[in-house]
């Protein structure tokens, strides 16, 4: 029987792992992936989601996004305010795994993948407004309301009048 020298067995082993070694570069990859699911939810429910022009379903909806890129995002239901908003491609937290441990293939990989990313904000709940109101919420439930235009079945609280004294 020929018996192989130990150096051999460890090359051999090193050259085994190697494809794993590649793969475990990309750390961001490998954790979440080049896409994001961005749930989005509206009140009233079932309202149509549009994101950069192409409908997604109803509210509430799961969409898949890819990471490397910003998105125009439009909630609309007959009889309220259409709500717009964009989201916007942010560094992902596992870069800096990628420069400590992948070194500069995995920060490649990661970067060609878009997994470096993250889409933000990762959820969208709109608040759909009849007319011209906009509303702001307060946590103590305070409800302010802006408008142009009051509707006349509206009951007057007060009126904010302009300081002239300057």
């Amino acid at each position: 029987m020929v018996r192989q020298p130990k150096v051999t067995r460890a090359a051999m082993s090193v050259l085994g792992t190697a494809p794993l070694l590649l793969t475990l570069v990309a750390c961001a990859s490998i954790v979440h992936g080049s896409t994001q699911h961005v749930q989005v939810a509206s009140t009233p429910s079932a309202a149509t989601v549009t994101v950069d022009g192409a409908s997604k379903g109803a509210t509430p909806v799961t969409i898949d996004l890819k990471r490397g890129a910003t998105y125009a995002v439009r909630i609309e239901m007959a009889g309220y305010q259409p709500y717009e908003m964009e989201l916007k491609k942010k560094l992902s937290g596992w870069v800096w795994g990628n420069i400590i441990f992948g070194g500069p293939l995995g920060v490649i990989i990661d970067a060609s993948t878009g997994a470096m990313y993250k889409v933000s904000p990762s959820a969208v709940d709109a608040s759909l407004s009849r007319g011209e109101l906009a509303t702001l919420r307060s946590g103590n439930g305070l409800y302010i309301g802006v408008t142009l235009a009051a509707d006349p079945t509206w009951e007057r609280v007060g009126t904010l009048t302009p300081d002239t004294s300057r």
